[in-house]
């Protein structure tokens, strides 16, 4: 595990030498870095993208199609639907076949999908459409992180992470604009040039991912060493090799959530279910109905849709905060201080009734930006909490599970504004959000400043 960085004819001159884990850890941030942090972001843009998008198109969709509250939830939920078969078989094939083989074909898929979307001429088209979308989105989305990770310093684990979730938000202010531009130029139809729009990222996202190698920790935990001793000097410089303690060498039999629980890191994987689905469910709701949800607090046409793009950015901002203190604030005490101050906004939309629109916007803007240090933990806990043979599964499984509660949520939201109102809405909000800080102040753990395979080994 180290390494002799020069040479020297002399017999008296000592030969400098240095660990393989402080070449990548020391390894400076450059070019490849930051195409690696900026193509698996994209996957998370176009996941926040295409989300939005359908929620702004919804506003035509509706009408033209005669919708009924209960009809317009359903039609949302079709592809988180899709997104939880995706990431239940995306985690699984990344773990078995590989990182790299599926990240360079399933963003070309959204493309194709994406502007297929255009042609649709029936709501059972447009479902089926939806749903293959979100199956094609939840199979990048254990694969990308996992990669980020896996080919990342410790030390810029959790930011480059944080960068994944704040492009899910970038996204999603983008698609409000972009729809709200769309909607003004184009007028009626104008929702299929939405739903197309996505084509525009996705290709952009797979001109990036060309090049990017295979995982050497996967190619590691596959017993293909010289492969990912060639990828680390591709990517860190010579000298630098896998350590084969953050992935054994010895290929798995296992895979997925049959692997995970007889490893014993079920319980883990509970928790982390637990409290990123006390984060979606409200987040999702949010994020699906915004300009619907700000038109309950008496903003009408585009100042909802520009209402919404302006929460999203405060999501951004909240990320990017959290994103930049994760390393110094610790895992832990990051988790449980969002999760406390997210749900004090909650309660005041819940609480003051017949509130103003600047007192609701306020409160939604401060929700967003107290939500960031869980978002960013929410990719940090699944990635790092697992060994390199279980990360894709895992994190597909979690993504599966909680993309159901989102599904749930985003269903029941119309339902629930159209019946009992914004404030009940916004207080069922505020009781998931205070479960889910009782679970982190219970079982959150910490992992600042570990390497992979001791936050994937601690006790929890």
């Amino acid at each position: 595990m180290s390494f002799v960085t020069g040479a020297s004819n002399d017999a008296d001159t000592h030969v400098p030498v240095k660990n393989s884990a402080d070449i990548v850890n020391d390894h400076p941030l450059g070019w490849f870095h930051g195409r690696l942090a900026a193509c698996s972001g994209g996957c998370a843009f176009l996941d926040g993208y295409i989300l939005a998008i359908f929620g702004v198109a919804m506003t035509q969709i509706g009408p033209e199609f005669g919708l009924s509250a209960a009809a317009k939830g359903g039609l949302a939920a079709t592809l988180l639907i899709g997104v939880f078969l995706g990431g239940t078989f995306g985690g699984y094939l990344t773990d078995r076949f590989g990182r790299q083989r599926i990240y360079k074909w399933d963003i070309a898929i959204i493309a194709v999908l994406s502007l297929a979307s255009f042609w649709v001429d029936s709501i059972l088209a447009l479902v089926i459409a939806r749903f293959l979308v979100g199956i094609a989105v939840g199979v990048d989305l254990p694969i990308a992180p996992a990669l980020l990770t896996e080919l990342s310093p410790s030390r810029l684990r959790g930011p480059f992470l944080g960068i994944f979730i704040t492009m899910f938000f970038v996204g999603g202010a983008g698609a409000y604009l972009a729809g709200e531009v769309l909607m003004s130029v184009i007028g009626d139809g104008a929702w299929r040039w939405m739903l197309a729009s996505a084509v525009v990222p996705a290709i952009l996202i797979v001109l990036m991912r060309i090049g990017i190698p295979e995982s050497p920790l996967w190619l590691a935990a596959q017993g293909r060493v010289e492969e990912a001793n060639a990828v680390m000097r591709q990517v860190f410089g010579p000298g630098a090799v896998v350590d084969v303690e953050e992935s054994p060498t010895t290929k798995p039999t296992r895979y997925g959530l049959t692997a995970i629980v007889r490893a014993g890191y079920g319980g883990r994987l509970a928790y982390v279910i637990g409290m990123w689905m006390c984060l979606i469910i409200p987040v999702y709701a949010v994020f699906s109905f915004g300009p619907q949800l700000i038109s309950a607090m008496h903003l009408e046409g585009r100042a909802s849709t520009v209402g919404a793009a302006v929460i999203e950015i405060m999501f951004a901002v909240g990320c990017i905060g959290a994103l930049l203190t994760v390393n110094k604030m610790g895992r832990r005490t990051m988790t449980v201080w969002s999760y406390g101050l997210a749900s004090i906004p909650m309660l005041g939309l819940a609480v003051v009734s017949n509130a103003p629109a600047l007192w609701s916007a306020a409160m939604f803007v401060a929700y967003a930006v107290a939500t960031g240090g869980m978002e960013v933990m929410s990719y940090v806990y699944p990635n790092e909490l697992f060994p390199t043979e279980m990360r894709g599964s895992a994190m597909g499984i979690v993504h599966a599970v909680t993309r159901t509660g989102a599904a749930t949520g985003t269903f029941l939201v119309p339902i629930s504004l159209e019946t009992l109102g914004l404030q009940t809405t916004m207080f069922i909000g505020f009781l998931i959000t205070v479960f889910g800080l009782v679970i982190s102040i219970l079982w959150a753990p910490e992992t600042r400043g570990m390497s992979l395979s001791e936050s994937s080994n601690i006790s929890t």
